[in-house]
C-alpha cells in the first residue's frame, strides 16, 4: 500500500513513509500542544517537495521508498485567510520554508461562508467592502458545508487536505446546523477520502468538544493523533499519542512504540523522543 507523507520527517520514518493513502487523521488536541504546528508543518514540508528541492532535502531528507508525495497540497480554513495562515507559519518554521511553501499551496478561505449568518460585520471578512449593487448582483453565499464539499469534490484527488478546524464547525451548530450535520460530512469525508487516495488532516481543539462529540469524530476518521501538555518538575513538555490509526497502529505496538516527546524547532513540528511502553 502507498503512503502519503505526514511531512514530519522522523514519524514518517517511523511509519515506513507515512499515512496510507486514503485516510482522514483527526489531529486532536490541548490548546498549543501541537495539533496546529502538526497541520502547519505537513502543509508547508509537503508544498515545500514541488517548490524547493533543496530545501526539502535540508529540512526533510530522503522520501521513504514506500512513500509518494501528494499531487497537490490544500488548506481549508473556516475563519483566517491567507496572509492570517502564513504569518502563523512563520511562527512555527523557519520563514524560507514558508516563503518557498506557499506558492504550492492552494488555501481556500470559506469566512465569508462561515460568518455570513452571523452579526459579524462583513467587512470583518471580506477583504473589500462591496457596494450594494454588487451585492445585489453576487447574492448570497453557499452554505458553509455545502462551499467546504463542493471544493473538496473538486480538488481532493490525489492530495494533501488540510482542514482547520472542524472546531470551528462544531461552534456553529446552532437551530439552523445540526450536530448531526457536521458529523455526517465528517462520515462522508471518510468515504471519498479512500476513493481519491488522499491524506485529509483533521484539526480539531480537544477542549471545545463533549467526550460524545470527540468519540463522533474519531470514529469517522481512519486514525487520531492526540496532543497534550505533560508536567516534569518545573517544565511542560508537548507530547504526541497515537490513540487510533487503522493499518498503523499494529506497526507501532510491534515495536512497542505507542507515545511521542515533540518539539518546535525551524523546522517545524518534529519528535524530539519516542516512548516505548512495554
Amino acid at each position: 500500500m502507498s503512503s502519503l507523507p505526514f511531512g514530519v520527517a522522523r514519524l514518517d520514518s517511523i511509519l515506513g513513509g507515512g499515512a496510507p493513502a486514503g485516510s482522514v487523521v483527526l489531529l486532536a488536541g490541548e490548546s498549543g500542544a501541537g495539533a496546529r504546528e502538526f497541520c502547519y508543518t505537513s502543509a508547508a514540508m509537503n508544498a515545500l517537495a514541488g517548490a524547493d528541492e533543496e530545501l526539502f532535502d535540508l529540512y526533510y531528507g530522503d522520501l521513504d521508498d514506500g512513500a509518494s508525495l501528494p499531487e497537490s497540497v490544500h488548506y481549508i480554513s473556516f475563519t483566517a485567510d491567507t496572509e492570517a495562515i502564513t504569518r502563523e507559519m512563520g511562527y512555527t518554521m523557519d520563514s524560507e520554508i514558508v516563503d518557498a511553501a506557499v506558492s504550492e499551496i492552494s488555501f481556500r478561505d470559506l469566512s465569508p461562508e462561515y460568518f455570513q449568518l452571523s452579526p459579524v460585520p462583513r467587512d470583518w471578512y471580506e477583504a473589500e467592502t462591496a457596494s450594494i449593487t454588487e451585492l445585489g448582483d453576487r447574492g448570497e453565499y453557499e452554505d458553509v458545508l455545502t462551499a467546504f464539499g463542493d471544493y473538496l469534490s473538486e480538488h481532493g484527488e490525489g492530495s494533501l487536505v488540510c482542514i482547520d478546524s472542524v472546531t470551528d464547525l462544531v461552534s456553529m451548530v446552532s437551530d439552523d446546523t445540526d450536530w448531526s450535520d457536521v458529523a455526517m460530512v465528517m462520515k462522508g469525508l471518510k468515504k471519498a477520502a479512500y476513493e481519491w487516495d488522499a491524506l485529509v488532516l483533521v484539526l480539531v481543539n480537544t477542549e471545545a468538544l463533549r467526550d460524545r462529540e470527540f468519540g463522533t469524530l474519531m470514529d469517522a476518521a481512519g486514525g487520531t493523533l492526540q496532543f497534550s501538555w505533560e508536567s516534569g518538575g518545573s517544565q511542560r513538555a508537548r507530547t504526541m499519542f497515537v490513540r487510533e490509526f487503522r493499518g498503523v497502529l499494529s506497526r507501532l505496538e510491534a515495536e512497542n512504540i505507542v507515545r511521542f516527546e515533540t518539539e518546535i524547532h525551524d523546522g517545524g513540528f518534529d519528535i524530539s523522543d519516542v516512548r516505548k511502553i512495554r
